[in-house]
């Protein structure tokens, strides 16, 4: 546990250098598959990696900002809230992430 009451637990999923900047990497979990997104300035975000408009592969999209662009059809995503931006209707399950001091990346999951 850690310390909040919660069964959720962290993982180390990898270092932070791992993920190119602007870019992400996919990592896989009992629910299905999350996104862990790195923008310029050095943020690291974590989101379901399917879009709910049509289901496209969102760490193959663009991050730009602390958002993602869907690759299928331009739907934009804030990656701190997980709503949908501009006129685009939807919401993205987020998940806690930290960059831990020795530079890997840890991500707090729910428990089976």
């Amino acid at each position: 546990m850690d310390g909040s009451g919660s069964l959720d637990r962290w993982y180390d999923i990898c270092a932070l250098e791992d993920i190119p900047v602007r870019g992400s990497r996919r990592v896989g979990h009992a629910g299905g598959t999350i996104g862990v997104f790195r923008t310029a300035g050095q943020k690291v975000f974590a989101a379901d990696n399917k879009c709910p408009h049509r289901g496209g592969p969102l760490s193959e999209g663009i991050v730009h900002d602390s958002a993602v662009t869907c690759p299928l059809h331009g739907w934009v995503f804030d990656l701190e809230t997980g709503a949908a931006r501009g006129a685009d209707e939807g919401c993205l399950k987020t998940y806690p992430v930290e960059v831990r001091e020795d530079g890997r990346i840890w991500i707090r999951l729910p428990a089976c």
